[in-house]
């Protein structure tokens, strides 16, 4: 071999250990697309909701960026896009700049009905609104001349959601503010007229805080049905704290009773997020996820980034939820 071939062949065995020889590797660029790390919302996005509806997903969350109810839109659950404004105008009796955690059913392929959090201008308390659209994004409109709950005497309403059972009833869930006058906080149901703008027959009260890592309060529920165990999912403890956090119960129907889960909570502070919690709960395939809210450790209470949204599985044992997370390191898409 001459001294120039020779050279040559070192400089490529050079560049080949480099690992430059042949450019990206294709095997690597595939799995880094299969994967993703959180948080999946790198910007405030609190109270997070997901629905899925015609082939896509919908964000909905707390106000921020100056929209009364922003909404995101995504074909994985990972990428999402900017939030867009989901309830352009808020009905008369309301006032803008506390429009909290929304969410979104649909009953027909034209007809979705949004629940949302707003300052009621007559109670000086928070109060919860319904609007209507034609489609997932909206625009919603709330034609309303009254707030649709408000329990000012309980200090107001929040974080109302809608859940439609295995036998086509409608509900709503939803906190009575209590910790803004010092009372009790309770998670309420009822059931809802089938065109979502009704309440029939008397609110049930179904768990308040009770434990101690709850604090003072109990909010965000949901219902989740599966393998036909109803469970309610709630947050606990301050929002901007360290100490907020998820737990369960399991109810015998959506009137109750529900008892809380013993391994409670199921999803909390550690190294690499704080004060996980007010979450939704979504089904890919046959993965279910949980969409909530964290603060970056050391920064909770900040305004930016605030609180981001992140994306962890659940696995189920025994009928038992488990959350793999806060999780920081990449992990398969769903």
């Amino acid at each position: 071999m001459t001294v120039r071939r020779r050279a040559a062949a070192a400089v490529a065995g050079a560049l080949l250990v480099a690992g430059c020889g042949a450019g990206p590797d294709p095997s690597s660029t595939q799995e880094d697309a299969r994967m993703f790390t959180n948080p999946v919302v790198r910007a405030d996005a609190p109270d997070p909701f997901v629905l899925r509806s015609g082939g896509g997903w919908w964000m909905f969350h707390t106000n921020s960026g100056g929209r009364n109810v922003p909404v995101r839109r995504s074909a994985d659950l990972v990428d999402w896009s900017e939030p867009e404004e989901a309830l352009p105008e808020l009905p008369d009796w309301a006032d803008a700049g506390k429009t909290w955690a929304p969410e979104s059913i649909e009953l027909a392929p034209d007809r979705f009905v949004l629940y949302y959090t707003v300052a009621g201008r007559e109670s000086g308390r928070q109060c919860v609104g319904r609007a209507v659209a034609a489609g997932p994004q909206g625009p919603y409109r709330d034609d309303s001349a009254e707030p649709f709950i408000c329990q000012a005497e309980l200090g107001g309403a929040i974080d109302a959601s809608p859940f439609r059972d295995t036998d086509g009833s409608l509900w709503l869930l939803w906190k009575n503010d209590g910790n803004a006058i010092g009372v009790d906080t309770w998670l309420w149901s009822q059931r809802l007229s089938p065109d979502g703008l009704r309440l029939l027959g008397e609110p049930t009260k179904l768990l308040k805080q009770t434990e101690a890592w709850e604090g003072t309060l109990i909010e965000g529920p949901f219902f989740h049905r599966r393998d036909g165990k109803l469970y309610l999912f709630f947050a606990a403890n301050a929002y901007d704290k360290e100490t907020y956090a998820e737990g369960y119960a399991i109810c015998d129907g959506p009137t109750g009773p529900c008892r809380k889960a013993p391994e409670n909570p199921i999803l909390k502070t550690n190294e690499v997020a704080s004060g996980p919690g007010h979450a939704s709960m979504v089904t890919a395939g046959d993965r279910t996820w949980l969409v909530y809210h964290a603060w970056t450790p050391g920064q909770e209470g900040a305004t930016d980034p605030g609180r981001q949204v992140w994306l962890d599985e659940v696995v189920w044992a025994d009928d038992k939820p488990s959350v793999k997370g806060p999780t920081g390191t990449p992990q398969p898409r769903p």
